[in-house]
């Protein structure tokens, strides 16, 4: 499929796809006239690409474990490893951080209004 069907399909913007691909996170054919085609394999990969991203992952992290994650036949991927639960586990102890600093700033803020409130 062209990039732009790609887009269309996903979402995501031209540009975003285009960065994609120059992250290796993404992969294209050109055609005779340079054209990128993508395989229909693509758009489940940028599907998960969306889904670490909004997960909170930077693009280079991403890049880095997406050789390791299934397949997308849901298969496991040939280069899967140890690692790569460390470094999902390690982003998943950076988000409950995350989530533990937003609790504690909520109920300062709720402390404050209710002093406000009088």
């Amino acid at each position: 499929m062209k990039i732009g069907d790609l887009s269309l399909r996903t979402g995501v913007s031209v540009r975003s796809l285009r960065y994609y691909e120059q992250k290796g996170m993404l992969a294209s054919e050109r055609t005779s006239g340079g054209h990128r085609v993508y395989a229909e394999a693509a758009f489940d990969r940028v599907v998960l690409i969306q889904q670490l991203l909004a997960a909170g992952l930077s693009g280079e992290k991403i890049a880095s474990i997406l050789p390791c994650m299934r397949d997308h036949d849901g298969g496991p991927a040939e280069t899967a490893t140890p690692w790569l639960v460390e470094q999902l586990e390690t982003e998943r102890a950076r988000i409950d951080r995350s989530i533990e600093g937003l609790r504690y700033a909520r109920e300062v803020l709720d402390e404050v209004i209710a002093g406000a409130r009088g």
